[in-house]
């Protein structure tokens, strides 16, 4: 275009005179403004394209105390976005294990270890759910999970309240200042009074509340719901379990409603319904800044409550939100791709003893076949066999967006807080830190001929962060030492070394309950004073780092050693 007078190529050679040879000429630039146009119009469409796909992603995480119920509701969300036709229950040694959990000593066990990722469309929207462990023994996995989430769904047992690892779950996702749904539980048994729920939630939590519905009894006298938006009954007239439960809607004051619940109950809902609306407005900006939490009432295990919980979540929840770089802000809409590693697992598929890297997509478009830029790696890259996933199915895709999950094959080149962007761009998203292991043991193989499936084994397993590894400085990986949060990833680390890897571990205890890096050392580490019951050790990155008993034993080295400084909090690389 002619930037003196903002008209066509076309124009400009309108008011020229070319003579007979030139006519021809002019004809052809009278159409490049309309070429112009064309490709400026399809720009247009695939920016209007992209907005579109990206506004109607919801990438949430469910967290809960153990035994709350959050795989079951996983699963019955699967349900009613048509991903599965009948729903598994958590429970071990039965027919039908959850969808979610996918892991074989989850299925025997009955309890999620790992955190899974599941993908479906319902109602227009496209839905990324990761079901997290609730066991506090794995909260470090489910903490990487919530940073890969816009949105948390809280699970709480209507009988029981907030537990502490409810307490522990929520305050990562106020730190983060993410909208935050209560989806209390288990009201088809006998639990407390709704309104006692409610203020425990906002006294425990810190939080303000908002009753979406309201129960109708509890236990076996749990009928329904009332809908305080459509102002109607949501009677449930059949339990669902696997299936979807049967529902009839009908207005406060219609006659009917006696038949149904019974004359007092009808007075004592509307007297309810009267106090409700004396309290707390509905704010639905309160709710997407994470100050105002949305409670529904319901019953994972039959199916009632779940229907309007999903579809008043997924009307009030956001799209993909903005990420925090060491460049600034990047935001979700941007045309350029960018996303970061939030979990690494291997072997989800045994026939292939494959490893996967789990990257949650933070601004743009992926496409398959594109090149990309690994930015801790310093290379470009075309990622091998983009999936989305099911639990332990996968389906390869095309493209992504915004919000979405994708597992690529991971041939060792990634870690977890790793950021892949499109070249030319090197900013890097905030590394996601590692809790501080409290239980240590020493591994070593019980076959020593087994040594190179015991390396691989706990290196692959380390790189995944479900568990620290530890060596004494100068030596190979024969005897390692092990540091995990809780107990409980012993046994799973035990399990999958034979399963898994073939290796059989010799474990002992060792006395350690801290773990200190090395930030700042005068000299050879080696040639530190120690104290009784203190240990030097080295990361599989090289890092050197003090293993200890006691509080105490930090102001022995730091008054002994001067000029060591010693890190208190691990983190990924960045």
């Amino acid at each position: 275009r002619d930037s003196s007078t903002s008209r066509g190529l076309g124009d400009v050679y309108k008011r020229q005179d070319f003579g007979s040879d030139a006519l021809q000429m002019r004809k052809s630039y009278d159409k490049l403004p309309i070429c112009i146009d064309k490709h400026r119009m399809q720009g247009d469409d695939t920016m209007a394209t992209l907005h579109e796909e990206i506004s109607r992603r919801r990438t949430f995480a469910i967290i809960s105390h153990p035994d709350a119920g959050k795989t079951t509701l996983t699963e019955k969300f699967l349900l009613y976005g048509g991903a599965i036709a009948q729903a598994g229950e958590v429970k071990g040694k039965r027919a039908r294990a959850a969808t979610s959990d996918w892991m074989e000593i989850e299925k025997q066990r009955g309890i999620s270890v790992t955190s899974s990722v599941m993908q479906f469309q319902h109602g227009g929207y496209c839905i990324n759910i990761l079901d997290t462990p609730g066991h506090q023994d794995f909260s470090e996995d489910t903490y990487r999970t919530l940073m890969a989430a816009d949105s948390a769904v809280m699970v709480i047992d209507g009988a029981k309240g907030v537990e502490p690892q409810t307490r522990k779950l929520f305050r990562v996702c106020a730190l983060r200042h993410i909208p935050i749904f209560t989806f209390i539980n288990k009201m088809d048994r006998e639990t407390r009074d709704p309104l006692e729920l409610c203020e425990e939630v906002e006294r425990e939590l810190g939080i303000d509340t908002y009753a979406v519905n309201w129960p109708i009894g509890c236990g076996k006298e749990f009928q329904g719901v009332y809908d305080r938006e459509k102002q109607c009954i949501i009677h449930f007239t059949d339990a669902g379990h696997a299936k979807k439960a049967g529902v009839t809607e009908i207005a406060l004051d219609d006659p009917a409603l006696v038949d149904l619940i019974g004359q007092k109950r009808r007075d004592n809902l509307a007297d309810e319904i009267e106090l409700l609306g004396a309290g707390r407005e509905f704010d639905l900006d309160a709710v997407r800044n994470g100050t105002l939490s949305p409670v529904f009432f319901g019953s994972a295990l039959t199916n009632f409550g779940v229907e309007p919980f999903l579809e008043g979540f997924l009307r009030m929840t956001t799209a993909p939100l903005s990420r925090e770089s060491d460049a600034g802000v990047i935001d979700a809409f941007s045309p350029d791709f960018s996303a970061f590693v939030f979990k690494i697992q291997a072997n989800m598929n045994k026939a292939h003893r494959d490893r996967l890297a789990f990257m949650r997509i933070c601004s743009g478009k992926f496409e398959r076949d594109a090149e990309y830029y690994h930015v801790q790696g310093n290379k470009k890259m075309r990622l091998s066999q983009p999936q989305t996933m099911m639990a332990s199915e996968r389906e390869i895709v095309q493209e992504a967006y915004a919000g979405d999950i994708i597992g690529v094959f991971d041939p060792g080149i990634f870690s977890i807080g790793d950021t892949i962007t499109v070249p030319g761009k090197k900013f890097r998203f905030g590394g996601i830190p590692t809790f501080e292991p409290e239980h240590f043991m020493s591994v070593s193989p019980k076959d020593t001929m087994k040594r190179k499936q015991f390396v691989k084994g706990i290196e692959q397993i380390a790189q995944e962060g479900a568990i620290q590894i530890f060596k004494m400085p100068d030596s190979g990986f024969e005897d390692v030492v092990v540091g995990v949060v809780g107990t409980l990833q012993f046994d799973v680390f035990e399990y999958r070394m034979k399963s898994e890897y073939g290796v059989e571990l010799r474990m002992s205890a060792l006395p350690y309950e801290h773990l200190r890096l090395i930030a700042e050392c005068p000299g050879d580490p080696k040639d530190l004073m120690f104290c009784t019951g203190s240990k030097l050790l080295e990361d599989f990155k090289g890092r050197k780092l003090i293993a200890f008993g006691g509080e105490w034993s930090v102001g022995f080295l730091a008054k002994h050693n001067p000029g060591l400084v010693l890190d208190d909090w691990l983190t990924v690389s960045k």
